[in-house]
């Protein structure tokens, strides 16, 4: 078994997240949120692993998401969210891949921020996606993996369709 894991919407350093979701996300305060998320994708994901992330990975401060992210385990791989820097993440050694989607046949998925149509992803029966936080997935086959619907914690890809 191959150690994939998948988050989404993690918004390290949004104030704003804790009043938007404050069911998903009753924390103190964003620097408690941020020590959350990060014991918690540390108690999932080891060095070795490979982690996509499926989009808006932070807000705010970008010297303090820079002492922040190496402090996550793992391989890191963006698919591009809608409120990504994508230049800034791209360029600081973040992550080893940025894309807009990757396509998983052998997990028969496709990862994107957005829920896409499912005309735009015929070679699998499913998409795994972020952007809709606690309202979760449209009907049929979607699956989101943002924060809020994963306890703010990561999941393992081979885990996502048996949810």
């Amino acid at each position: 078994m191959r150690n994939i894991w998948l988050i989404s919407d993690t918004h390290f350093g949004h104030e704003n997240i804790l009043k938007f979701e404050p069911d998903f996300r009753p924390y103190d305060s964003v620097a408690h949120m941020n020590e959350v998320l990060i014991d918690n994708w540390n108690s999932k994901v080891k060095p070795g692993d490979i982690i996509y992330h499926l989009g808006d990975v932070f807000f705010g401060d970008k010297e303090k998401f820079k002492t922040l992210w190496p402090r996550l385990n793992g391989k890191k791989r963006l698919i591009v969210g809608n409120h990504d820097d994508i230049k800034f993440l791209s360029s600081g050694g973040f992550f080893q891949k940025v894309m807009m989607w990757r396509i998983f046949k052998e997990f028969d998925m496709v990862l994107t921020h957005v829920p896409i149509h499912t005309d735009n992803y015929r070679k699998v029966n499913w998409n795994v996606h972020g952007h809709t936080h606690s309202k979760g997935s449209p009907k049929g086959n979607y699956k989101s993996v943002c924060c809020e619907m994963i306890n703010n914690t990561p999941i393992h890809i081979e885990e996502v369709l048996k949810t």
